[in-house]
């Protein structure tokens, strides 16, 4: 198997005036391209700055950080910002959809940016979206949509540029237990279809439960 993601002796650590507040204490996994990922853990124990130092939201402190081959670990912002486009899609607990577009639009967006597009971007947008259950949606915007529509609408916007990682932070946080299950199972499909490397910040523990792996953080530490 493919090694996609690669975290190596990771440590993230904040200043708060004069106090150092380590967050993450040396972090070392390997995630293969095509797995389906959870990383659990109590409030405050640093799974979504792991998260986000997967996806070069945010830089370590000290160690490194592989996704998909390339050391994201010193890369500026401009090269990170590739990256994201390019070979990360994002899926956050609060959708974080654009109020005055359509769902088709909030989709599409993304693609405008990519480096390497091969598509068209409309055209994508409407497969993902019809794959989702979402086809009598398209023309709808975020406030016409329930909770479950719009998550699924951002998990279509993750997979535009056909990244090679989605990363979602409690992606079913915010809704009841049938939405929450719908969107599950539209991850799930979506990588038994694509092949995509999931993980998934979660504290539900269905969710966990259909993950290949689970990593268990605890104040800042890699439960073995």
């Amino acid at each position: 198997m493919t090694i996609v993601i690669q975290t190596t002796d990771v440590t993230k650590t904040y200043r708060m005036g004069k106090v150092a507040v380590p967050v993450l204490r040396g972090i070392s996994l390997d995630i293969q391209r095509g797995e389906m990922v959870a990383i659990v853990g109590p409030s405050g124990s640093g799974k979504s700055t792991l998260l986000g130092l997967m996806g070069g939201l945010d830089t370590p402190t000290a160690g490194r950080v592989v996704i998909d081959d390339l050391d994201i670990t010193a890369m500026n912002e401009n090269q990170l910002a590739g990256v994201r486009s390019d070979r990360i899609g994002f899926v956050f607990q609060a959708y974080n959809l654009i109020p005055t577009l359509t769902a088709l639009e909030n989709v599409a967006l993304p693609a405008q940016f990519a480096h390497q597009r091969k598509f068209k971007p409309m055209h994508r947008a409407r497969e993902l979206l019809i794959t989702l259950g979402l086809g009598e949606r398209l023309n709808h915007r975020p406030a016409a949509l329930s909770g479950g529509e719009q998550q699924r609408v951002a998990i279509a916007r993750a997979l535009i540029n056909h990244p090679a990682v989605v990363l979602a932070d409690e992606p079913t946080g915010n809704l009841d237990s049938v939405s929450g299950k719908g969107v599950l199972e539209a991850l799930q499909r979506t990588r038994a279809d694509t092949g995509t490397t999931l993980v998934l910040v979660t504290h539900d523990a269905t969710v966990a439960a259909c993950a290949d792996r689970i990593f268990y953080l605890q104040d800042g530490r890699l439960l073995h």
